[in-house]
């Protein structure tokens, strides 16, 4: 499982107060101390994580991809996998943004692979789906969760900007603890990786590109707060988990990137 929050540094996030679920994350298991996101905006990030390529940086880009990705590694690899999106305005919504879910934090979308067939586009789901698809033990081999812009510190927990910084992630901390922590503690979670990210740092910080990002890496079978120091970005997490289902295929720069195995008990 990926989960994507949005816009904020490591440091604006790690040890916050108003984050107490996600620091006592950072304190059980795994943290990538040394990792930063690819570029600004947004969407370059999101297409990293998933085609191994910034393709664009262009938030409002309305083309299609017909470079590899992950879903055509896992499809090839005979792997399940389902996006869920926060707010996603119904099953195989390829539309534009419908406000707080936004088009451009849904790079699976943008896939010729998805677009091009019918029964891949059906696994474009709302977030309400995760739900029962936990309850009845029918989660896929990989999951993409994305909460929408009022859970994942991008705006406010009531739409729009216009609120301080604190009360935008002290939303994403309670969507985490809510959403997050039952997947945690169910029988899945001993055989499962689940993997929290921010698409980027603060927009002011080009450090390495995208700014550094507080990373975790979250399982049953993850070394217990282990801190890595080896440079990571999001290429590697895109080859991480296709290392973890034992695909071979590794689309664009995920292919040679540093390996995160290191995380691993």
């Amino acid at each position: 499982m990926l989960l994507i929050l949005e816009n904020h540094s490591s440091s604006e996030v790690i040890g916050s107060p108003v984050m107490p679920y996600f620091n006592s994350l950072v304190a059980q298991f795994g943290l990538a101390q040394n990792y930063f996101a690819n570029t600004h905006p947004s969407i370059g990030n999101y297409f990293m994580l998933t085609t191994g390529q910034l393709v664009t940086n262009d938030n409002a880009f309305a083309g299609t991809v017909g470079d590899d990705n992950i879903v055509r590694a896992l499809a090839s690899a005979g792997k399940t996998w389902k996006g869920y999106f926060d707010a996603l305005p119904a099953p195989g919504y390829a539309g534009d943004n419908a406000y707080p879910y936004e088009k451009r934090h849904n790079p699976l979308i943008f896939l010729s692979d998805v677009l091009g067939s019918s029964a891949q586009l059906a696994n474009i789901v709302p977030f309400s789906q995760f739900v029962s698809d936990l309850q009845s033990g029918s989660l896929p081999d990989f999951a993409l969760v994305v909460p929408s812009d009022e859970h994942n510190a991008h705006d406010c927990p009531t739409g729009g900007m216009a609120c301080p910084d604190p009360d935008k992630l002290a939303a994403a901390d309670s969507w985490l603890s809510a959403n997050l922590d039952p997947v945690i503690r169910s029988a899945a979670f001993a055989k499962s990786i689940i993997i929290v990210t921010w698409d980027e740092g603060n927009p002011t910080d080009l450090t390495n590109g995208g700014g550094p990002v507080a990373t975790l890496v979250i399982g049953g079978g993850v070394k217990r707060g282990f801190r890595s120091t080896a440079f990571y970005q999001h290429q590697s997490t895109l080859r991480f988990i296709l290392d973890l289902l034992k695909v071979s295929d590794h689309p664009g720069a995920s292919n040679g990137a540093p390996a995160m195995n290191e995380f691993l008990q």
